[in-house]
């Protein structure tokens, strides 16, 4: 699993998918125990969720900027809430 894909995973408050900005509701940043059909992303976007297993995610390209193209074809983008002190 690429590195650079989990630790945008780790902590991040909202996903992008393919233009669509939805809360994540859970994340568990795959290991060694996780399998193809884990869940390791649910989100929300009002009435809509999804969820991603280990294996949709699995060899995710990266393609610069924090942006990974999924085997399905899907564009992913993890942010987290920016914090102002």
């Amino acid at each position: 699993m690429d590195h650079r894909l989990t630790d945008s995973m780790r902590d991040a408050d909202f996903v992008l998918i393919d233009g669509v900005v939805f809360r994540t509701d859970y994340l568990r940043i795959p290991d060694e125990d996780t399998v193809a059909d884990d869940v390791v992303l649910e989100a929300t976007r009002g009435e809509r969720e999804i969820a991603l297993t280990r294996g949709e995610i699995e060899g995710a390209e990266f393609l610069g900027e924090g942006v990974y193209r999924l085997k399905s074809g899907a564009l992913l983008r993890f942010f987290s809430t920016a914090t102002v002190h």
